[in-house]
């Protein structure tokens, strides 16, 4: 049995754990369901609404950046976004990105390789804009303290994720790599992986392609403020569009770290702290953490059992 799979798995779950006890620790649970029960649903309806608007542009945004290697329809590639968040939702350490990938490449007659490094473009587009709007909502609310070192930590890694991909692009143009391209070369198996995922990558090489991913992630991020807005809203909660920014993108950069299934724990970790913040009550800050992944997991949950039942697991070469 491979032990890579297991120790991620049991790192996620320690992660998560960890998170929840700094939730429950020193929280009133009685006054957060409380403001649970008096949830409106149909501005919860809204707020779900607008996350299903913001997963439809999101695979839009994958679409364009797959474009330079394959011209796939915008349903199907809905279909396997969905899918990978509903793995997701179940595997630890967001395994659901090469879940995704398989079914992209194996659905579409594309080395799975190259669909994984599509993905990597995309979540770092993706983290640049979420940098991005938390740092502007970090100005605007004149936030310090943890959350702003949080925020600089973030623009760090996104940084070393930018250089990294770059270099992942021209790694066959660095001098003084020859010794390694040929030991690769004796293994034909790892050298086509690595063609193939440099092929995926270099899709960030080709400026339109990535302005109309940056475009598509700035719809895709506004209907992410929206819905953590009316989130807000039926919770009685009047968020700012800033307040309602620098929590889902800090939420976000949160749960871009690996943690267990649904980054349950750190997600209401995140949103807790973020709504502190920004001068919500532990208990209510909590409660938005809580309403807001419910409509998470039930989006992608139910989107992803129906592109699931629809595409099913079976490999396309199993006929």
């Amino acid at each position: 049995m491979r032990r890579g799979p297991i120790l991620r798995a049991i790192v996620g779950a320690a992660i998560s754990i960890a998170a929840l006890w700094f939730v429950l620790r020193g929280t009133d649970l009685a006054r957060t369901a409380d403001i649970l029960s008096l949830a409106d649903l149909r501005w919860f309806a809204l707020g779900a609404s607008f996350m299903a608007l913001d997963l439809g542009f999101r695979a839009l945004r994958w679409q364009r950046l797959l474009r330079p290697i394959a011209t796939v329809r915008y349903r199907p590639m809905l279909g396997y976004l969905l899918i990978g968040y509903l793995a997701n939702n179940i595997l630890p350490a967001r395994l659901g990105e090469l879940v995704r990938s398989h079914y992209l490449g194996d659905r579409e007659g594309i080395s799975r390789a190259a669909a994984l490094g599509t993905v990597v473009v995309e979540r770092v587009v993706d983290l640049v804009a979420c940098v991005a709007i938390a740092a502007t909502a970090l100005l605007i609310l004149s936030v310090r303290g943890v959350v702003a070192n949080v925020v600089l930590l973030g623009a760090a890694v996104t940084g070393l994720f930018l250089i990294a991909l770059a270099v992942g692009i021209v790694a066959h143009r660095i001098p003084g790599l020859d010794r390694i391209r040929a030991l690769i070369d004796g293994f034909p198996r790892i050298r086509d992986v690595a063609r193939s995922l440099q092929e995926g990558l270099a899709v960030a090489a080709r400026p339109r392609t990535v302005g109309e991913a940056i475009l598509v992630s700035g719809a895709s991020w506004i209907m992410a403020v929206l819905a953590f807005a009316a989130i807000g809203q039926a919770l009685g909660l009047q968020l700012s569009m800033a307040q309602a920014a620098l929590i889902v993108s800090g939420v976000a950069l949160v749960s871009a770290v690996p943690a267990g299934p649904s980054n349950l724990g750190t997600y209401e970790l995140a949103a807790q702290e973020l709504g502190k913040a920004v001068g919500l009550e532990p208990s209510a800050a909590l409660a938005l953490g809580v309403l807001a992944h419910i409509g998470i997991l039930a989006v992608t949950s139910i989107g992803g059992a129906i592109a699931f039942a629809r595409l099913g697991w079976r490999d396309s070469t199993e006929a």
